[in-house]
């Protein structure tokens, strides 16, 4: 119990004396999931949003992949990813594989169908309250898709931060791409799984309080999105 009351005193040392070690870990984790993020976003609203504005073979069977995607498993992620990214692979060339770039590409594999699959569930139910005023004024396409993602931006916030939650979390996908390397490729996650397999506690409770604090941020944004959008729909 002493070696643990120990460990947590010096975590909490290591949080007020800024360590550089562990702020850095903090700052490339932080870079690797917003970035990944943000790509997934773009690329998952825009899917979300022409999955509900257009009408085209295959559409159901698209919903029902991204669906089913969201609970793709994060080390085959990272295993494909690996292999695209391998010297043997289409992309060996680049040499991305042990990069930050490899773990936001993974991350970016791993939170779109996320993404794409819960803003289609947002957009769908905005379009149906909207199908006859948008038939009313004989919107195109695109009109449509461009209205449906400002009217729906509360919800799609909401979206963005659960992807944000995953990714900052991940720890399979990035440890296979990135190889947990030392101030190149270790971020929160993968440096907690190394130093509780080393019994070195005080750096992995340090992290593990940051991630606990970064899952409490986004939950209470997610929360206060929520009220807004509330706010917005009664105003």
């Amino acid at each position: 119990m002493g070696d643990f009351s120990q460990a947590f005193q010096i975590a909490f040392n290591l949080l007020w004396s800024m360590d550089v070690e562990l702020y850095s870990i903090v700052y490339l984790s932080l870079k690797v999931s917003i970035s990944a993020v943000l790509i997934s976003c773009a690329l998952g609203f825009l899917i979300g949003a022409a999955l509900t504005v257009f009408r085209f073979p295959g559409r159901r069977v698209l919903l029902i992949l991204f669906n089913a995607l969201m609970g793709l498993p994060p080390v085959v992620v990272g295993l494909m990813v690996y292999m695209v990214l391998s010297r043997s692979g289409p992309l060996g060339v680049l040499g991305l594989l042990y990069t930050p770039t490899a773990m936001i590409i993974a991350q970016t594999v791993l939170i779109t169908p996320l993404v794409a699959a819960l803003s289609a569930q947002v957009l769908q139910e905005l379009h149906h309250e909207y199908d006859e005023f948008f038939r009313s004024l004989q919107l195109s396409g695109r009109e449509k898709l461009m209205t449906l993602l400002w009217e729906g931006r509360f919800g799609l916030v909401t979206v963005g931060l659960a992807g944000f939650g995953r990714a900052i979390s991940e720890v399979g996908a990035v440890m296979i791409v990135g190889g947990n390397i030392n101030h190149v490729t270790r971020i929160m996650t993968t440096a907690i799984a190394l130093e509780t397999s080393k019994g070195t506690l005080s750096l992995a409770l340090a992290l593990g309080i940051i991630l606990i604090a970064i899952s409490l941020l986004v939950n209470t944004s997610v929360a206060l999105v929520r009220s807004k959008a509330k706010e917005a729909i009664y105003a």
